[in-house]
């Protein structure tokens, strides 16, 4: 199942996407939260075959769960990538939170700060938990606790993350607007988790190409280990890693005002979001 929010800031509608029609949710739910997705998903199920379709004309995406309670992170999660930041991979999950107010749409546009110097993009699989996960005993029980999952792009400025920020990365994860979120949440058992193929490219040059099987910590890893130090609950967000070929490595520059960054993963889907100076019209 593939589901969606659609329509401006604050006024999204959930809908559930089947093809190239939009069938409107709000006889289901009023929103794909937290609340929602406890629930389970059976309702929509059952609901599929009566439910109106939406004309999406011109409707803005939206990301497709609103607001989490918690973005959490994990970072170095690819070999390559934690080389070219200049560190060796991780024996543990490493983890940081970004604001759960940094998310936005898939495709709206990034607010470059000002103060800011050293944009850089990281296309990542997003995982949106589904049920509170507290100690988990075992990966089977980690994955039920999995909704679905999206497209995210962990935009970090790597000034105020690594220059600044007294060994913790957050400050440089939480510029307004530095997480894309979407364009749809697709429930786990649509994909296969283990072999999906995430791309970025900037200005239409081509970035990072990599796999989820080149993951460090899988899935089921991640949200085991993570249920060990912290309870996740539904509606939360992690973040599993970036892959090589970002601006941090020294091989691109760093983003600008007017770039265009496009992101995707095969199976989920693609984002296209303009890099704006903040202040620009």
């Amino acid at each position: 199942m593939r589901l969606a929010r659609l329509g401006p800031v604050g006024e999204e509608i959930p809908v559930v996407i089947d093809g190239d029609r939009a069938l409107d949710l709000r006889s289901v739910t009023r929103d794909i939260d937290a609340a929602f997705l406890e629930r389970g998903l059976d309702a929509v199920r059952e609901a599929l075959p009566a439910l109106p379709e939406l004309d999406r004309s011109g409707l803005r995406v939206g990301a497709p769960i609103a607001r989490p309670g918690a973005v959490v992170c994990i970072g170095m999660n690819y070999a390559a990538h934690a080389a070219e930041s200049g560190s060796a991979p991780p024996e543990q999950p490493v983890v940081f939170l970004k604001h759960p107010n940094t998310v936005a749409g898939p495709d709206d546009d990034v607010p470059l700060p000002a103060h800011a110097a050293k944009l850089d993009w990281e296309v990542e699989l997003a995982i949106v938990i589904g049920r509170s996960s507290w100690n988990l005993g075992s990966r089977e029980e980690a994955l039920e606790c999995v909704a679905g999952v999206t497209v995210a792009d962990d935009l970090s400025e790597r000034a105020w993350q690594l220059e600044v920020s007294g060994g913790q990365w957050s400050k440089g994860k939480c510029a307004p607007g530095s997480t894309p979120l979407g364009p749809v949440l697709v429930t786990a058992d649509e994909v296969d988790l283990g072999a999906l193929r995430l791309r970025s490219r900037v200005n239409g040059e081509p970035r990072q190409d990599s796999s989820t099987a080149d993951l460090i910590f899988d899935v089921a890893t991640i949200v085991q280990d993570l249920s060990r130090y912290m309870r996740l609950d539904p509606g939360d967000l992690v973040l599993t890693g970036t892959p090589e070929g970002v601006a941090l490595s020294g091989r691109f520059p760093y983003l600008a005002d007017g770039d265009v960054v496009e992101i995707e993963i095969d199976g989920i889907g693609a984002q296209r979001h303009r890099i704006v100076a903040e202040g620009a019209a």
